[in-house]
């Protein structure tokens, strides 16, 4: 292994330093600190495909609204726990600009970030019916939900669709879900990490069974639009981008700023719920909250405020002028965040030609889009192997095994790259190759 950027001994001291326990099973926090202290170390830069963080400016649109909101003095105010007026106004509109879809303002609940949002969810969806305890994740995922859960103390099961596609997903859902005990079933579409997209059917099915069991879908559009194979940024216009909401009153959809408008720092997101599920009662949220056991007021009242007393109050006003402008369609998000799409097809040509493959490569019978993310095997090693290996080259990822999947291969994120790196992935894909 002669080709070797940084050597195993150097390696292994520095997770000794961190105290990883076990590098295979590594977080994404584990590989940002390991190639974070390796760089700092050597002076030799990473590829960083590991954390997926905006690769591109915030939009200014957000930082001028959330000035001119400072000036008029909303810091020195609490903001309201169910979120100011004009952002619930402006995400309802949005969600009715690109998805085609009608939820009051009322049900479009202002989040820390989506991952507080997720973790709020969590807990109102197992509160809302004392039979239904479990959540149901559609792998391959994003590992902080189950981590989440962890916290929480509620059960999970998963399964990996990679198998199950198409008129395949329906035998083997409802399986689960007839058992019963499904609370929520979770997703990420386009998906972290594997990037397939799943198909109106293929929603059509998630949210008619659903329906049939009565299961929230909480459905994570983190990447909203980012399907760069059909253009989803013209609003009030077809094509809109798919979602289960057409198909159940069972559902959260979570819109999160930080990839679309580049807008991570902020922590900025809408939970936008069904409008029969927010006002929907059930008996054991009244019992155990002594209220109405309204679905969206004890959510936001009982839980939500509980968690992060409201999102802070300037983001709020910065992130509904963003959506206010894609609605109105003077902000093309789309086209801007379609350079993802050009850097991992980029990324991708340099993988193939040292001999990777794409491990999830299809949408049934359709190659799948260029984004945000992509996942990448070599021969027959395994996932732990894989990342491990790449991490001695100067190139940091994920373990697909952490995310739920049960196929081989390590997740790639384009988002950090920049034209002077592709010269120098170039350059240590040969060097793997040639030890490989």
């Amino acid at each position: 292994m002669q080709n070797r950027v940084f050597s195993q001994e150097l390696v292994n001291q520095v997770v000794d330093e961190l105290k990883i326990t076990n590098l295979e099973k590594a977080t994404i926090g584990e590989v940002l600190l390991l190639a974070s202290r390796l760089e700092q170390v050597t002076g030799i830069p990473f590829i960083r495909m590991d954390q997926g963080v905006p690769g591109l400016k915030p939009c200014q649109i957000g930082i001028d609204a959330e000035k001119k909101a400072l000036d008029e003095g909303v810091a020195s105010m609490y903001p309201a726990a169910a979120g100011v007026p004009v952002l619930k106004e402006e995400a309802s509109r949005f969600v009715k600009a690109f998805l085609d879809v009608d939820i009051s303002s009322g049900s479009c609940i202002p989040v820390t970030g989506s991952v507080a949002g997720s973790f709020s969810s969590f807990i109102v969806c197992n509160q809302r019916d004392k039979e239904k305890d479990t959540v149901l994740f559609i792998d391959p995922g994003f590992p902080i939900q189950k981590s989440q859960l962890k916290i929480l103390d509620i059960p999970y099961i998963e399964f990996d669709v990679y198998n199950h596609r198409g008129a395949g997903l329906k035998a083997k859902l409802e399986g689960l879900l007839e058992r019963g005990t499904i609370s929520s079933v979770v997703y990420s579409n386009p998906n972290n990490p594997a990037w397939i997209c799943l198909t109106e059917d293929e929603l059509q099915i998630i949210g008619e069974l659903a329906t049939k069991y009565d299961a929230v879908v909480i459905e994570d559009l983190a990447y909203f639009a980012m399907d760069f194979r059909t253009d989803f940024g013209k609003p009030f216009q077809p094509p809109f981008v798919p979602t289960v909401a057409r198909y159940t009153d069972n559902y959260i959809l979570m819109l999160s700023s930080s990839k679309i408008f580049s807008y991570a720092g902020q922590r900025a997101a809408v939970l936008c719920i069904s409008d029969p599920l927010f006002f929907r009662k059930f008996e054991s949220l009244a019992e155990k909250y002594s209220g109405s056991g309204v679905f969206g007021s004890t959510f936001i009242g009982e839980i939500l405020y509980m968690i992060t007393s409201g999102i802070t109050h300037s983001t709020q006003y910065g992130y509904a002028a963003m959506l206010k402008a894609a609605s109105d369609g003077e902000l093309d998000f789309v086209k801007e965040t379609s350079e993802y799409g050009r850097r991992a097809c980029r990324m991708k040509e340099l993988f193939n030609k040292y001999g990777f493959h794409v491990v999830y490569d299809k949408d049934i019978d359709r190659d799948i889009s260029d984004g945000f993310f992509f996942t990448i095997g070599y021969n027959d090693m395994s996932c732990a192997e894989l990342m491990r290996e790449l991490l001695y080259y100067g190139i940091s990822s994920i373990a697909l095994s952490t995310t739920g999947s049960e196929q081989q291969g390590i997740r790639a994120c384009c988002s950090r790259m920049s034209e002077d790196l592709y010269t120098v992935l170039d350059e240590r894909l040969r060097f793997f190759k040639l030890d490989h």
